[in-house]
């Protein structure tokens, strides 16, 4: 007698061939979010060469800082296995956000001192047209109306300077500054030195003191580079400054620490409008 089959047949069908049938497959793990460190690498990476474009350098630069971040956090987190690459991505993105804003600076500068040249120029011009002045008047101090006029004897360090029209410049005495560890312009073995200068518009017309811009030359003469970095080293003018109203600046220099004997700092509250004055003085 046969004994009865208990057994439920499998709704699949037999194995072909007689072979045991296999285990159920494990569920997927699920994809790590590597996306954005990736993103941030890219763009880190293109921000970096493209540093002299304010699309390239300061918005690709704080997109990479900030998908960097981001995609830093989800490996942090488990969600993701590049955490270098994101590291990495939000560091050059960094690097090339403040390289792109001193290339922008250095750029104003050149602007600046190329249109103070030109405004030289046309000045020189005027003073050498015969029908501008008679033979007592032969100096060149000939009133056209600019309210720019030139200070005769350079001025110390806190001292102010008082253009026609009644604006005033003061550029205070300079205080020592310790960069931070992020600071761009500053050299190991440097004194850096922190300027601040007020502008006051005593005049009756609204100025625009975004350009006003200082250059400094050390003891040697040189050009000396200004500073930046998170804490603040460098605040320029920005916008502009209404009649009886006053802006101010702090400009941050690196000098050489054999140069820092007697230097010179220029600047003017507009560019094209006003000459520049010259303030002297030690550095420390």
């Amino acid at each position: 007698m046969t004994a009865p089959n208990n057994s439920t047949p499998s709704p699949f069908g037999p194995p072909p061939g007689g072979q045991p049938m296999a285990p159920p497959p494990f569920p997927v793990p699920p994809q790590p979010q590597n996306g954005l460190g990736i993103t941030a690498l890219v763009l880190g990476i293109i921000g970096a060469v493209l540093f002299f474009t304010v699309w390239g350098g300061i918005v690709l630069g704080v997109l990479a800082l900030i998908f960097g971040l981001v995609g830093h956090s989800k490996a942090r987190k488990g969600l993701a296995t590049n955490k270098g690459v994101a590291l990495s991505g939000a560091i050059l993105g960094g690097i090339a956000l403040i390289v792109s804003i001193v290339w922008l600076v250095v750029v104003v500068m050149a602007v600046q001192s190329v249109s103070d040249e030109i405004q030289k120029e046309v000045d020189r011009a005027a003073s050498a047209d015969p029908g501008t002045g008679s033979g007592d008047d032969s100096s060149g101090d000939v009133d056209t109306g600019d309210p720019a006029s030139d200070s005769a004897e350079p001025l110390k360090f806190g001292a102010t300077h008082t253009y026609d029209d009644g604006v005033k410049v003061t550029v205070s005495k300079p205080k020592a500054y310790s960069p931070d560890e992020f600071a761009a312009g500053h050299k190991a073995g440097n004194v850096a030195v922190q300027f601040t200068i007020t502008i006051v518009n005593g005049g009756k017309k609204t100025m625009d003191v975004t350009t006003a811009l200082p250059t400094l030359r050390d003891a040697k003469g040189a050009d000396v580079e200004m500073v930046f970095d998170g804490s603040n080293a460098t605040k320029p003018f920005n916008g502009k400054v209404l009649a009886g109203k006053q802006a101010q600046g702090s400009f941050a220099f690196s000098l050489p620490a054999d140069a820092t004997k007697e230097v010179q700092l220029e600047v003017g509250p507009e560019v094209l409008e006003y000459e520049d004055a010259i303030w002297t003085g030690p550095a420390k």
